[in-house]
Protein backbone atom coordinates (compact mmCIF):
# COMPACT_ATOMS: atom_id res chain seq x y z
CA UNK A 1 0.00 0.00 0.00
CA UNK A 2 0.78 3.14 -1.01
CA UNK A 3 1.02 6.65 1.07
CA UNK A 4 -1.22 9.11 -0.12
CA UNK A 5 0.20 11.33 -2.17
CA UNK A 6 -1.82 14.36 -1.13
CA UNK A 7 -0.86 13.27 2.84
CA UNK A 8 2.64 13.45 2.58
CA UNK A 9 2.82 16.68 0.79
CA UNK A 10 0.90 18.48 3.31
CA UNK A 11 3.07 16.59 6.23
CA UNK A 12 5.65 17.89 4.13
CA UNK A 13 4.41 21.49 3.74
CA UNK A 14 3.71 21.08 7.44
CA UNK A 15 7.34 20.27 8.68
CA UNK A 16 9.37 22.78 6.25
CA UNK A 17 7.11 25.49 7.40
CA UNK A 18 7.41 25.44 10.95
CA UNK A 19 11.09 23.97 11.17
CA UNK A 20 12.76 25.24 8.11
CA UNK A 21 14.16 21.75 6.91
CA UNK A 22 14.31 21.08 3.22
CA UNK A 23 12.63 18.85 1.28
CA UNK A 24 15.52 16.05 1.39
CA UNK A 25 15.32 16.18 4.93
CA UNK A 26 11.78 15.74 5.89
CA UNK A 27 11.55 12.95 3.12
CA UNK A 28 14.80 11.12 4.54
CA UNK A 29 12.61 10.64 7.71
CA UNK A 30 10.80 7.32 7.86
CA UNK A 31 7.18 7.62 8.17
CA UNK A 32 6.71 7.13 11.94
CA UNK A 33 9.18 9.95 12.71
CA UNK A 34 8.01 12.65 10.39
CA UNK A 35 4.26 11.67 12.07
CA UNK A 36 5.88 12.34 15.56
CA UNK A 37 7.41 15.77 14.52
CA UNK A 38 4.20 16.86 12.56
CA UNK A 39 2.04 15.71 16.46
CA UNK A 40 4.32 17.62 18.26
CA UNK A 41 4.44 21.19 16.26
CA UNK A 42 0.65 20.51 16.36
CA UNK A 43 1.04 20.29 20.35
CA UNK A 44 3.16 23.21 20.40
CA UNK A 45 1.15 25.25 18.34
CA UNK A 46 -1.74 24.55 20.47
CA UNK A 47 0.18 25.97 23.71
CA UNK A 48 1.04 28.98 22.22
CA UNK A 49 -0.45 31.83 23.33
CA UNK A 50 -3.34 33.09 21.68
CA UNK A 51 -4.42 29.87 20.05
Amino acid sequence: MTYATERLYEEVAYVAYHFHWGLDSILDLEHPERLRYVAQIARLNSLAPGR
